[in-house]
């Protein structure tokens, strides 16, 4: 594995928790105009 896999592999899983975070967010936000 060399050094630009490891990058790009990096980026990827950051992108991924990114996205995951902002669904989470929007989920809460959703629930929490619902009450």
């Amino acid at each position: 594995m060399n050094t630009y896999e490891a990058v790009s592999l990096m980026i990827m899983f950051s992108m991924f928790l990114i996205s995951l975070l902002s669904l989470i967010i929007a989920i809460i936000k959703l629930y929490e105009r619902k009450k």
